[in-house]
């Protein structure tokens, strides 16, 4: 039978149905049902091996194609080529595991919630077990405070609270009774309390029906290790960019190596190294690890933004998002009831002042209020903070620890805006009896001795409609008169108006205690029946769960860059139509789905609704799932925020999952692939712009790379359509030194590029999009690398005609041909520190952002520089690069080169922003 039919039965046919009894099983059934079902733990399912977590880095398209090209220069007789590629390879490989090696652990993390002890009945005696030990029709106590080891059904309770936001991510405390009833959405029915919840008021003893992997706990576990890891968008498009460059790559080779052939006629093993020559130098052998690098860098930056990334190419993710699916409480919402009002039947305060501590008062239009002289003020502040079980302890965090309820600690922290010392105000009215808060009153009442020996006084707070049915008093303006029909009708109007605002009320009235109209003498003897009677109505608090300071401008800039922010919570649809509206999520006509209709919907009508503007209330884990896959099925790319247990399978699902790293649970942070270290929603924001940044990043140091290689092939062109006679004016391993060694510190420098101004006014980037499109490949191929071209061929020929060509052949060996080739590959890394500062902007002058301003690139130009410099007179370096000295003079001519090349450029990103602003 399932959890709600068990729920529905009588307490005997319970009992009869789980085979157990009022004083517990006995060890002998214990035991066998231990066997029988397996411990009271979350297993975990599938094994992660760190081995495959490794061999991965080294196994994507790009790394593969890097083995085989090293693979084939060794073959070639190119052994330092091969060991070169394999090395970069291997040192990318390794840095990638290392920043990715923190393993995914949700379920591990799942046991650690659960607690390790708990008190069953074994033969009518308490026994303290292991929580691993607890079976079906164990019979156990539930105090406040305690964590819920399993599925279970309460048998008997007082005053029983049970906190299950992080199944529901429902912010308020929820009461447990032995009657069933079904509540509004999963979880909720009110005699059953679930593993993994928490007890934070009162006391029960419970059945459990459940346990392990079988409780809903459990099964929030199995679907969440069951979900496959998603493939990140980046890592999809930079296997279509090795695929494409490798594409173009192959094909140069295959002619080259055909027209080789036959135009020079080359022997065939002779002419596969040449076309092997040029492949290299179409592979940009240096993308891989610059992109990883530049991720990396990315992880850094966002990390002191209080958003730490597990995965790499999530950073590039969080700059396509489309959609958020954000939970409400502790995301939007501080995760904190706050009272936010007081009315009273002859005026309304509005309460401000932040924090736990003391360091706000309570307000009435911004101005602070002596409660001495609104005695009605001062009273419901009194009863708010004496009638009331709940703690607060101070901490060093800046978050005070709650023992008890959120809405007794929100009474608690109305008090100390106030002003009032807690500790004193108890000394002054010492507690002498407390009727406890049951679901069926829907009241607490407290019993306390007044100061000066003035007797003693019943202080109540409840339900409006509870505490009206037993008031006859209104206090108004210091006294108290008869309460008419007209004041409860103005009472029950003012709490409809709240209400409608999604906010929550507390009716809060008195009783002074004189030993008559039916009160006992004494204070020890009284009852409900003789106490709740004849009260005194006071008025409302009046309270919410508030959003986050951050929130309005996170939400703003969410609307400005096209991003969606669809609510999904567990709370009430008029809680969070409220906030939503609140915050500028959505307005007034925005649809609001629950989860009982969602249950209902098939995926198609799902997909339909995640299109527009929409809110899902009182949804279950599962619900969240299919909300994230709708909005995927319609190519949306999703980041899902959340805290709880519950979100742990939609973290999975999305394109990138967030979760809280303050309130999130463990659950939720393992799953994710961000943990936002203060829990603000404003960070994602922040991420998301540092996403796109990255992104754009990449596409700038893609156009830097590329770029070399046209002046890289040109040389090979010209001695193939001269058959031979102009013999090839660049080696391989001086091709390699451009991709591995002069661009690597420029790219990376292009990665640390702070983001251009309105990059969050535009919309996410197209999904058909892709980081190699038509703009870079005419910059890279048709306009930066064409004017290095022309400028390395120049300098190859100049060379030769300082040694007396045309009037004599051009050298394909000696000092002369090494000396011109020298000048080549430096007239190349030249050119490439113009197109460093050239790439830095699209369209913006790089004047304008500092010419100075990224001093990474600085540093990336200055060891371009040193690293040429070595090159041409360290001997050892000499031989293995074809390289040697050159004069002084020559040394003008190249440092002459960058200044024409940035003053070109600037002159065309001038006329494109003409062009555009008309």
């Amino acid at each position: 039978m399932t959890t709600d039919q068990l729920a529905h039965l009588s307490v005997d046919q319970f009992y009869k149905t789980l085979q157990t009894h009022p004083t517990g099983l006995t060890d002998t059934v214990a035991a066998q049902r231990l066997k029988e079902v397996g411990p009271n733990t979350i297993q975990q399912t599938k094994s992660r091996s760190q081995f495959k977590a490794f061999i991965k880095n080294f196994t994507s398209l790009m790394a593969l194609l890097l083995w085989v090209s090293g693979l084939i220069a060794m073959f070639t007789g190119m052994l330092e080529l091969g060991i070169a590629i394999w090395a970069v390879n291997l040192i990318n490989g390794c840095f990638s595991y290392w920043q990715e090696h923190a393993a995914k652990k949700a379920t591990d993390s799942l046991k650690k919630m659960l607690p390790t002890y708990t008190h069953v009945l074994r033969h009518g005696v308490t026994q303290q077990i292991d929580a691993d030990d607890l079976v079906p029709g164990d019979v156990f106590t539930i105090q406040a405070g305690n964590s819920i080891s399993a599925d279970a059904r309460i048998i008997e309770a007082t005053a029983l609270q049970v906190d299950e936001s992080a199944l529901t991510g429902e912010s308020l405390a929820v009461d447990k009774t032995p009657t069933y009833a079904k509540g509004d959405g999963r979880f909720e029915e009110q005699n059953v309390v679930y593993a993994g919840t928490v007890a934070v008021n009162g006391t029960a003893t419970a059945v459990a029906i459940q346990t392990g992997m079988q409780t809903e706990f459990g099964q929030i576990a199995s679907l969440t290790e069951h979900q496959k890891d998603t493939v990140s968008p980046l890592t999809a498009e930079l296997d279509r960019l090795t695929r494409q460059i490798s594409l173009i790559a192959i094909l140069i080779g295959l002619i080259f190596f055909v027209a080789a052939i036959f135009f020079v006629h080359y022997p065939v093993a002779k002419s596969f190294v040449f076309a092997l020559g040029m492949i290299v130098a179409f592979i940009p052998e240096g993308l891989l690890p610059t992109v990883t690098l530049s991720l990396a860098q990315g992880v850094t930056r966002m990390s002191k933004k209080h958003a730490l990334v597990k995965e790499l190419s999530s950073v590039e993710t969080l700059g396509e998002t489309t959609v958020i699916c954000s939970d409400k409480t502790g995301t939007l919402t501080q995760n904190q009831m706050t009272i936010n009002h007081v009315w009273l039947p002859d005026r309304e305060y509005t309460v401000s002042g932040e924090g736990y501590v003391n360091n706000g008062q309570i307000q009435f239009k911004q101005a602070p209020i002596d409660l001495s002289q609104h005695p009605a003020l001062a009273t419901i502040v009194r009863v708010a903070a004496l009638d009331n079980d709940t703690e607060i302890q101070e901490e060093t965090s800046a978050k005070p620890k709650i023992i008890g309820t959120p809405t007794e600690a929100a009474h608690l922290v109305l008090a100390q805006k106030s002003g009032l010392d807690l500790d004193q105000l108890n000394k002054q009215y010492p507690r002498v009896q407390e009727l406890p808060f049951d679901s069926d009153r829907k009241r607490m009442t407290t019993i306390h001795m007044q100061p000066n020996h003035a007797g003693a006084v019943i202080y109540v707070k409840g339900a409006l409609d509870g505490i009206l049915a037993i008031s006859d008093q209104l206090l108004e303006n210091g006294h108290a008169r008869p309460l008419t029909d007209e004041d409860i009708t103005k009472i029950n109007a003012a709490n409809r108006h709240y209400a409608a605002q999604g906010l929550r009320s507390m009716a809060i009235a008195y009783r002074p205690f004189d030993g008559q109209n039916g009160l006992p003498a004494d204070s020890a003897d009284c009852t409900i029946a003789n106490t709740e009677q004849h009260l005194t109505f006071v008025g409302l608090t009046v309270m919410a769960d508030p959003p986050r300071p951050e929130i309005y401008d996170a939400v703003e800039k969410c609307h400005r860059a096209n991003i969606r922010i669809i609510m999904v919570t567990g709370d009430s649809p008029l809680t969070a139509k409220s906030i939503a509206m609140k915050i500028g999520i959505d307005d007034d006509q925005v649809r609001v789905i629950t989860g009982d209709e969602l249950t209902k919907m098939n995926n198609t009508d799902l997909q339909a609704a995640v299109k527009h503007e929409v809110i899902f209330a009182r949804v279950a884990p599962e619900q969240k799932y299919r909300i994230v896959k709708a909005n995927q099925y319609n190519g949306e790319i999703v980041a899902s925020t959340g805290d709880g247990v519950n979100d742990a399978p939609a973290l999975k699902q999305a394109d990138i999952g967030i979760a809280m790293g303050v309130t999130g649970t463990d659950v939720a942070k393992d799953a994710a692939d961000m943990i936002l270290t203060d829990d603000n929603f404003a960070s994602i924001v922040a991420a998301i712009e540092e996403g796109r940044t990255v992104y754009s990043n990449l596409q700038k140091f893609l156009l830097y790379i590329l770029n070399s290689n046209v002046p890289e092939a040109i040389p090979s062109v010209l001695f193939l359509f001269s058959r031979g006679l102009i013999p090839l004016p660049l080696t391989v391993m001086q091709i390699l030194t451009v991709d591995l060694g002069t661009d690597m510190l420029p790219a990376l420098g292009l990665g640390a590029e702070k983001s251009e101004p309105g990059i969050m006014d535009q919309p996410p980037r197209a999904r058909t999009a892709h980081l190699l499109n038509k703009t870079i490949v005419w910059k890279a191929f048709g306009w930066y690398g064409m004017i290095a071209s022309v400028l390395s061929t120049v300098a190859y020929f100049f060379v030769n005609w300082l040694h007396g060509w045309p009037h004599v052949a051009l050298a394909a060996s000696g000092n002369v041909y090494i000396m011109a080739t020298t000048m080549t590959l430096a007239a190349i890394v030249f050119c490439q520190i113009a197109a460093a500062i050239n790439c830095r902007t699209q369209l913006t002058s790089v004047f304008k952002i500092g010419l100075f301003s990224n001093h990474r690139i600085w540093f990336g130009i200055g060891f371009e520089i040193i690293l040429i410099a070595l090159l041409m007179y360290v001997p050892v370096l000499q031989g293995l690069f074809n390289t040697t000295g050159i004069a002084g003079s020559d040394w003008g001519l190249l440092l002459s080169i960058p200044i024409p090349l940035i003053l070109i450029e600037e002159l065309r990103k001038a006329i494109v922003r003409h062009h555009l602003a008309k």
